[in-house]
């Protein structure tokens, strides 16, 4: 298949919250109180937690089936752990994830064999989990400057 290319964009609206787009989606992102924010959203870093959950559980959905798995039930528990001092400024530590755990809950009447292939299948197969696990080429594309007028400065 070939590379599809995936766009969001992210404005900033009101203090820390931001309106992200992505086709003809939109999700409101905040912080909590504790970070500066409103608490009105789920934070960038909590969004990622969601969408490797939400990511691994779609693969499920499409995969199961190939497994046979008949999936009653899924869900995933994701969370992780990340020092607020390096976003801060407070201190010289890693500003993102040092460690995610997630665990699965599949009701099924698979065996226990199956299901174990099959959530291996999952983690070797969601790109999600690909990209936070791997080094991904993160990139500037440029910087464009308006004035206030809105013109787009040299």
């Amino acid at each position: 298949m070939p590379v599809e290319t995936f766009k969001a964009t992210a404005h900033l609206q009101e203090g820390m919250v931001v309106k992200a787009r992505s086709r003809n989606f939109e999700v409101t992102v905040d912080e909590p109180k504790s970070l500066g924010g409103t608490d009105t959203a789920m934070n960038p870093v909590e969004l990622v937690l969601s969408a490797l959950g939400a990511c691994q559980s779609i693969v499920a959905r499409v995969y199961a089936k190939k497994f046979g798995v008949h999936l009653d039930d899924f869900w995933v528990e994701v969370e992780g752990d990340l020092d607020t001092d390096g976003f801060m400024n407070k201190s010289d530590v890693r500003r993102g994830y040092s460690e995610i755990r997630y665990t699965f809950h599949i009701k099924t009447d698979a065996a226990k064999e199956q299901v174990e292939a099959f959530i291996q299948f999952l983690e070797r197969t969601c790109p999600v989990g690909d990209t936070i696990a791997n080094p991904v080429n993160l990139k500037l594309n440029g910087i464009v400057i308006e004035d206030v007028s809105g013109s787009k400065l040299g």
